[in-house]
């Protein structure tokens, strides 16, 4: 064991890498220990050392989690001289065999302490350290040492297995300037393709290049001599017309005055093994230490993968960042059309405002200006902008290579570090090859969730359709549009209204999932020029709340540390600080458009640096149609029951004249929702001095012809009446009105009355009753009777011949008026009739004409437990008792 210290206490060796995993008490737990390091030393390229790696591990974590209980936590720590594993369980004080003992203490058989004998077999160097919480045992393997110079070497063939080539080898070498013409042609070129050197210096040689198509790439050759390095196949058009296939490797290079070049060397297609790259063993190809095929994609990622896309690329941007040795990784997903590309997963970046971030694809993460081909850039302070999302992070150099199913880009994968000059195309090469394994199953778990997604803004757009077409109320419209965006779709809501095109939009309503936020940012917005009511679809980013949260918040804070002379805002730095961290992400405006208007503009926000996902703001743009549709329906109905109102409330008297000796109670009570106008009407007036008329009357139907019958009716009974015309004579110039409004008339049931109060305290009254029900006199012994006869409606016959009947009311009798409404109130095949109304009167001796009405109107309406369907109207005369002397 001594030895073991000794080394621990040398000189600590430099670490270049890091890599760290807890695993739990389980079983499962040693073969994903087992995962994990073997991944991570392929990564780090030390294919040599996994296998006594893995082996190592498995013991020690089977240690950890199978014999002491706990949880073990697994440390790969790269060196400049190997690599380093230390295993670490919770369990201190159980008894280790320590090496100095010799192999005889434990049996082979055993598993108990096996692992420390196989790290003093294995290992270079090895170690327990102790704390009061953990066991840490430590092993160290160092590299193999490999022959200086050499690259790779393959073994040693028979004959009959080696490439075929001519018997002449011939590699052309042709040197292309920056502008792609061709500056030297050498003897070979001149015999593989017929051209003399003069008759091809100075030309393109895309003049002579027969460059291939490839599917879903906008690569071409101009492209390919602009990369350090290339390798493939393409043609060459030679001096005969023919096309010669070529396998071809490219070199750019400058030479002493800075001017670049590019180096091509070039060989028939068939004797491409002269310079074709060894290939990499296939990763399908590639057996576990139990012998079992490895899923070339779990190389990459490790077992087991995680099940959800989220999961999937946090553990690919890790996975890809270590294997690189890098600062940060970044992964970006394509959109359905391939011209964005959004955030999903980074690290070492500040994530909450990487997410969800959209570039263009033409412009986007790749070095000329496209995101579809493999990209190295060494110093990314030389060309600036060229990788946007990487713009104030401090990375310096990066690497990004596509990620494409089927020749369709999907996304794109980049690793990035501080330092410049970090990476190659050999890193370039390894990152393409870990894309290309993971490609599939990024895609196919993007189409899951796309699909799970897609399922839910269907529901979610069903509910809310439910939702909005269950009411016509404005303001409960915008109130439903607000809460069904936050917090599902934004995390804070504004909704601007636009009453016409002359009009300026207008803050209607403010939500935030923070309850305490609302007043602040509703504030806030009113400070704020509205959005501009453009009509043009789709999502557009608006920046003005975000910009004066942020100089709100600045004003705040140089107030709050007396460097602004204006006076602290009463709520404090607080208030202003959270609005503006509340803002201070995307905020996007989608148009409300109903009918081709523009009615209004829905705005979504997030907080700081926070952006909206593609198929969010797909799910609101859907929203915002049937919510806009929704508000113009209720805009209408609005404007309709307003005026319904204002029709009905001009068809009533705007008051009720006080006659001497005679108490006077009115109630009316439209039925339906909205209150449609015509139906029942009343009215009472002064005639002359000492003569009142009265009216309570009944129009067929509803809407609008309905109510000019009213307005006649009522408007015509004045004039004539005041005219000194008596009641059948008015009644009868009423039909003859009401006759010649032809396709538009309506008939009339009208109980017409003249009243004139007496000396003596009685009231005498003249009624004509025109199809209506009969009003019903209470006496003062509680008898009640009719008070008129019956006679036809009005609007039906040409000819009629009406009368008056004579009724006085004695002091302390009523006279009851009232519409079919109150009669004919039903609950099922019971109605209340003439019987009803009579019986409900009876009870009503002594009472006031106020409290006669309102125990009418209490009686009707607890006769059904639904509401009326009819308008009623209810009119009641009291002759006062006279007091006694």
């Amino acid at each position: 064991m001594g030895e073991q210290i000794t080394d621990t206490r040398m000189r600590r060796p430099v670490i270049t890498a890091r890599a760290a995993a807890t695993f739990e008490p389980v079983g499962r737990s040693v073969a994903t220990a087992r995962a994990f390091v073997r991944d991570t030393l392929q990564g780090w390229g030390y294919a040599d050392i996994v296998d006594d790696a893995v082996v190592l591990t498995s013991e020690l974590v089977t240690n950890a989690v199978v014999h002491a209980g706990t949880a073990a936590d697994v440390l790969c720590l790269r060196t400049d001289g190997g690599v380093r594993i230390s295993v670490a369980d919770r369990y201190p004080e159980r008894e280790i065999p320590l090496q100095s003992t010799g192999p005889a203490m434990v049996h082979p058989d055993r598993e108990g302490g096996r692992g420390l004998l196989l790290c003093g077999a294995l290992a270079a160097r090895w170690g327990v350290e102790y704390t009061t919480a953990q066991k840490h045992v430590w092993f160290h393997l160092d590299l193999p040492e490999r022959p200086a110079g050499t690259r790779s070497a393959g073994p040693a063939l028979p004959v009959d297995a080696l490439p075929v080539a001519d018997a002449r080898v011939r590699v052309a070498v042709i040197q292309i300037d920056r502008g792609g013409c061709v500056t030297f042609w050498n003897e070979d070129a001149q015999d593989l393709f017929g051209y003399d050197p003069e008759q091809v210096i100075g030309k393109p040689l895309t003049d002579f290049a027969a460059w291939p198509h490839t599917p879903g790439t906008g690569t071409g050759i101009a492209e390919a001599l602009q990369l350090s390095r290339w390798e493939g196949s393409y043609g060459i058009r030679g001096a005969d017309g023919r096309v010669v296939p070529v396998y071809a490797s490219h070199l750019r290079v400058r030479d002493a005055d800075g001017e670049a070049s590019t180096v091509c060397l070039l060989v028939r297609d068939h004797e491409r093994a002269i310079l074709q790259s060894p290939q990499r063993p296939p990763a399908d190809a590639a057996t576990s230490s139990e012998g079992r095929p490895v899923d070339p994609f779990e190389v990459f990622i490790g077992s087991p993968a995680p099940d959800d896309l989220d999961g999937l690329l946090q553990r690919t941007v890790e996975r890809a960042r270590d294997m690189l040795d890098g600062d940060a990784a970044y992964l970006l997903l394509a959109t359905d059309d391939e011209t964005e590309l959004e955030v999903r997963a980074s690290t070492g970046l500040p994530s909450a405002r990487q997410r969800f971030a959209r570039v263009p694809v033409e412009a986007g993460s790749g070095r000329y200006g496209s995101a579809r081909m493999p990209a190295v850039h060494e110093d990314l302070t030389a060309v600036p902008g060229a990788v946007p999302l990487l713009a104030g992070t401090g990375m310096r150099s990066v690497v990004t290579v596509p990620l494409k199913v089927e020749g369709r880009l999907t996304g794109s994968l980049g690793v990035a570090a501080e330092g410049p000059a970090r990476y190659t195309n050999e890193e370039a090469l390894r990152l393409q090859f870990a894309a290309d394994r993971i490609a599939l199953a990024v895609e196919r778990a993007r189409l899951t969730e796309l699909e799970k997604l897609r399922r839910g803004s269907l529901s979610f757009l069903v509910e809310a359709s439910d939702l909005l077409a269950g009411t016509l109320d404005r303001d409960q419209t915008l109130a439903l549009m607000a809460q069904m965006t936050v917090p599902t779709l934004a995390t804070w809501c504004a909704v601007y209204t636009v009453a016409d095109q002359a009009s300026e939009p207008e803050l209607s309503y403010v939500l935030h999932e923070d309850e305490d936020r609302i007043d602040g940012l509703k504030t806030l917005l009113m400070k704020v020029d509205p959005p501009e009511p453009v009509p043009t679809p789709g999502a557009r980013v608006w920046t003005a709340p975000a910009d004066a949260a942020h100089d709100a918040a600045l004003r705040t804070s140089l107030r709050s540390l007396g460097l602004e002379e204006s006076a602290r805002p009463s709520k404090g730095p607080g208030a202003t600080l959270a609005t503006a961290s509340a803002v201070g992400g995307e905020t996007v405006v989608l148009p409300l458009v109903a009918r081709n208007r523009v009615i209004g503009m829905l705005t979504l926000g997030k907080p700081t640096e926070e952006h909206f996902r593609q198929e969010i703001l797909e799910l609101a743009e859907d929203l915002s149609r049937r919510a806009a549709l929704a508000l113009d329906n209720a805009r209408l109905y609005s404007e309709r029951t307003a005026i319904s109102q204002s029709l009905q409330r001009s068809l009533l008297p705007p008051e009720l004249p006080d006659i001497p000796g005679v108490e006077v109670e009115v109630i009316y009570r439209a039925a339906g929702e909205g209150n449609e106008v015509g139906g029942d009407f009343y009215d009472l007036f002064p005639i002359r001095d000492g003569a009142y008329g009265f009216a309570i009357g009944d129009v067929c139907g509803t809407g609008p012809e309905a109510a000019a019958v009213t307005g006649l009716a009522r408007h015509a009974l004045r004039l004539l009446a005041r005219e000194g015309f008596g009641g059948p004579a008015v009644l009868e110039r009423l039909n003859a009105a009401i006759l010649d409004e032809g396709a538009r008339s309506r008939f009339l049931t009208l109980l017409y009355g003249e009243l004139w109060p007496q000396p003596d305290g009685s009231a005498l009254l003249k009624v004509v009753c025109a199809g209506h029900p009969l009003p019903l006199r209470l006496r003062q012994d509680g008898t009640v009777e009719p008070a008129a006869e019956p006679q036809p409606l009005l609007g039906v016959m040409d000819d009629l011949e009406l009368y008056e009947q004579t009724v006085t009311l004695d002091p302390g009798d009523v006279l009851l008026c009232v519409t079919d409404g109150v009669t004919e109130r039903r609950e099922g095949t019971r109605m209340l009739g003439d019987d009803g109304l009579t019986d409900v009167l009876t009870t009503c001796t002594g009472l006031t004409a106020g409290a006669v009405a309102a125990r009418v109107l209490r009686a009707v309406e607890r006769f059904a437990a639904e509401p009326a369907s009819d308008d009623m109207a209810i009119l009641a005369l009291r002759v006062p008792e006279v007091p006694a002397a």
